[in-house]
């Protein structure tokens, strides 16, 4: 009767708007759910009989201590997990899985699938890859042009207010400096990171970036500059973006932990902003204190977990760059791990993504963007990310079918054959396919590398 009415406990908000009611919306997940034949209700499954055949979502956003979520699921109540940002102990227990919205799953503890990296357990983690990356790009980037430009718009906005500003006399004591020309690395081609890149050329900055000796031929059919190394990429770059992950964990913690180190900040150029919008623990914050007080790091942006326990004791990555504060309030911005969980649609979209693998996790034994070893009994059904993000990947080709890419790209080919004859009389209809042909090409999504 599992599989055919699984429980399934929803432990973070699956809405961010708020509703009359001045509460955060879950209206669209609930109403996916009842579409889908289950049941939503708001509240602990302790009290209400399982309906054969409907899967029931039991609504807890605000279980938050590892004592409070061991107790509502310690016990097996519930057969699988939804979860955002909230901390799944390893006392918890979701025998036929969990999904975590977002990509990185180092809160999911539970030992039901083996922690975090999903490792050695019974049940399947997984995660919605790509479901958040176009939010995160852009308040990388928003971050990035709070900075550069660096023109004071509310000075300048309270002098024009007042009427003490001559644009002809006063205008040369404020030069500013376009991101046009600037360079950017990029740590990172996954989806975040090739979602700030694509950001950054649509500025005109340069983009450098590095990634995997595998991932460089795509990286540069997208024309952007392969690094082999965070060393290399960081030379002479105005700013550097992080998105790799934590990687696996060993016996000395996360491969990834302290990447961005004194030689990647002694790198870049001098007064450079460092924008770490992935997990705190990717920079070497005593690194980062010596390069903000030399003046090499000009100013920091950082979006990390921060938690704090019934007393008011702090914890999380986000923890140790609070002792940076005093020396170097004004060259940070700290954010609590908000840039890629605040927007409504993409919560939403987010959530409902989990309930579907879920169910085709429970139902079909399927799972999709596997987390770490997939258990006995289950088959692999691939990456499911949003479309026209990350790469190309073969269910995408199927959008090329009555696009009219074939009949664009054969305009584009004539008239290029007609350019090489030596004939430049049609350069308005070429120049008009080619445009043609790049729209279309976007809007199928065949953009990136290739998945498979």
């Amino acid at each position: 009767m599992t599989r055919n009415s699984p429980k399934i406990l929803v432990a973070d908000l699956v809405g961010l708007a708020f509703d009359a009611a001045g509460e955060p919306d879950c209206s669209g997940f609930r109403a996916h759910v009842e579409s889908g034949g289950g049941r939503f209700h708001i509240g602990s499954a302790r009290a209400v009989r399982a309906e054969e055949g409907r899967a029931g979502f039991f609504y807890m956003p605000h279980l938050s201590t590892s004592d409070a979520l061991i107790a509502e699921a310690g016990d097996g109540l519930y057969d699988a997990v939804i979860a955002a940002a909230t901390f799944l102990p390893a006392g918890t227990r979701f025998d036929l899985g969990g999904v975590r919205i977002g990509t990185g799953t180092g809160n999911m503890g539970s030992a039901s699938w083996g922690g975090g990296d999903g490792l050695g357990g019974a049940a399947p983690l997984m995660n919605t890859p790509g479901i958040n990356a176009r939010a995160t790009a852009q308040m990388v980037m928003k971050a990035l042009i709070r900075q550069r430009p660096d023109l004071p718009v509310e000075a300048l906005h309270a002098l024009v207010v007042a009427g003490r500003f001559d644009t002809g006399r006063d205008l040369a004591q404020y030069p500013t400096r376009k991101l046009e020309g600037q360079r950017l690395a990029v740590i990172g081609y996954g989806n975040i990171g090739r979602e700030v890149a694509l950001l950054a050329r649509a500025f005109g900055m340069e983009v450098v970036i590095h990634a995997r000796p595998r991932h460089r031929l795509w990286i540069q059919s997208e024309g952007f500059r392969w690094a082999a190394s965070p060393e290399e990429a960081a030379i002479g770059a105005d700013a550097l973006s992080v998105h790799l992950g934590l990687g696996p964990k060993g016996p000395e913690g996360f491969a990834n932990a302290g990447l961005i180190n004194e030689a990647v900040l002694a790198a870049l150029a001098p007064g450079a902003v460092l924008l770490n919008y992935d997990r705190g623990e990717l920079v070497d914050i005593p690194a980062l204190d010596r390069a903000l007080s030399a003046g090499q790091v000009g100013f920091a942006a950082i979006d990390a977990d921060l938690f704090s326990d019934a007393a008011g004791a702090l914890s999380g990555p986000m923890q140790p760059y609070l002792a940076l504060v005093a020396r170097h309030g004004a060259r940070l911005s700290l954010l609590p791990h908000a840039a890629a969980d605040t927007d409504h649609p993409t919560r939403v979209a987010g959530a409902i993504q989990a309930a579907d693998q879920l169910l085709e996790a429970i139902r079909n034994r399927v799972v999709r963007n596997l987390k770490g070893d997939l258990p006995e009994g289950y088959s692999d059904g691939g990456p499911l990310t949003p479309a026209g993000l990350g790469g190309v990947a073969k269910p995408d080709l199927a959008r090329v079918a009555g696009s009219g890419l074939g009949a664009a790209a054969a305009d584009f080919a004539a008239g290029m054959a007609r350019l090489e004859a030596g004939n430049v009389s049609q350069g308005e209809a070429l120049v008009l396919a080619a445009n043609r042909l790049s729209t279309l090409m976007r809007e199928a999504g065949l953009a990136g590398p290739w998945k498979g």
